[in-house]
């Protein structure tokens, strides 16, 4: 599917106008909004305005930006079947759709995340069009990570456009990405006004790390899937040297555990003998360790037939 119209606007900008640069040399018209555009303008490249294309301006602080028919209808038309529609409101297709969202996870984690903070902090705008677009994914592409960009430049340079394939998955990694905001969102608001703190329901995002060898027979299908987000120096994000080769089972990851969680209380009781009297004699090794956070394994046994 070729790609001719864009539309960017991103909180990262990680990479944004290298990508952004390189599909204006294939004469890809950008749209952009905020702080997105200005970026974009700053560097050189081609770009108008989300208010320019819609008529209308940002509103709000930037509350409402591009919640608009021209940005929706050009999101979700099907090509030769909605063109009348398209007309009637003077909108233009848009292939491709690069959005990332509000740090609102990021600016949760902050110790000092003040409520107002937080609420100025959930996204609209963004996850709107990357819904938009990842239902219409058999005619746009989209795309909501950074790290996407290289690939998808690739096989732009290669066919001029992206391939089925190419889009499903991405419109899988979107929908996969919004429930994540929005458990984030809903976890934290749901705890607001309770007596204990707890919040009523709690969506735990789950991202694939590897297959295993098997789960805890030989006879079953299994996976290891890690907490997003997880802490470094725990076992979800500990790295499988069988990759390619002999696998991890479920067996393996479960005395994996079971080892760090010894290492740990190890840890805890060196860390806790006092300190040696002689300022010449080196402090225990404990001291120098930094700790281990305990992480859960996340692993899925699927039962074969």
């Amino acid at each position: 599917m070729p790609i001719r119209r864009a539309l960017l606007s991103v909180s990262d900008k990680s990479g944004l106008v290298e990508f952004a640069r390189e599909l204006a040399k294939r004469d890809v018209a950008l749209l952009s909004t905020g702080g997105t555009f200005k970026a974009l303008a700053a560097a050189g490249i081609p770009v108008e305005t989300v208010e320019s294309y819609t008529g209308s301006p940002e509103v709000m602080d930037g509350r409402v930006k591009t919640l608009h028919p021209k940005v929706h209808g050009a999101l979700l038309a099907r090509e030769g079947t909605d063109d009348s529609d398209l007309e009637r409101i003077g909108a233009r297709l848009i292939d491709l759709v690069v959005v990332n969202l509000y740090p609102f996870e990021q600016t949760l984690s902050k110790s000092d995340a003040e409520f107002d903070e937080l609420i100025e902090n959930i996204d609209i705008g963004g996850p709107s069009m990357l819904r938009s677009a990842a239902k219409n994914h058999s005619r746009v592409t989209v795309v909501c990570d950074p790290a996407d960009y290289p690939s998808v430049l690739a096989e732009f340079a290669e066919s001029g456009g992206t391939s089925l394939g190419t889009r499903r998955r991405l419109a899988a990694k979107v929908f996969a990405h919004t429930a994540a905001y929005d458990g984030a969102i809903g976890g934290w608001l749901s705890a607001q006004g309770e007596a204990d703190g707890w919040p009523r329901s709690i969506t735990l995002p789950l991202e694939k790390g590897y297959g295993l060898r098997y789960g805890e027979n030989p006879h079953q299908a299994a996976a290891f899937y890690r907490e997003r987000g997880a802490e470094n120096g725990c076992l979800a994000r500990a790295e499988s040297l069988g990759s390619g080769a002999k696998e991890l089972s479920f067996n393996n990851l479960v005395d994996a555990e079971a080892a760090l969680d010894a290492v740990r209380e190890l840890n805890n009781d060196l860390a806790m003998r006092p300190a040696p009297s002689s300022s010449s004699t080196p402090a225990p090794a404990a001291s120098r360790w930094a700790p281990l956070s305990p992480t859960p394994i996340a692993a899925r046994v699927t039962q074969m037939p």
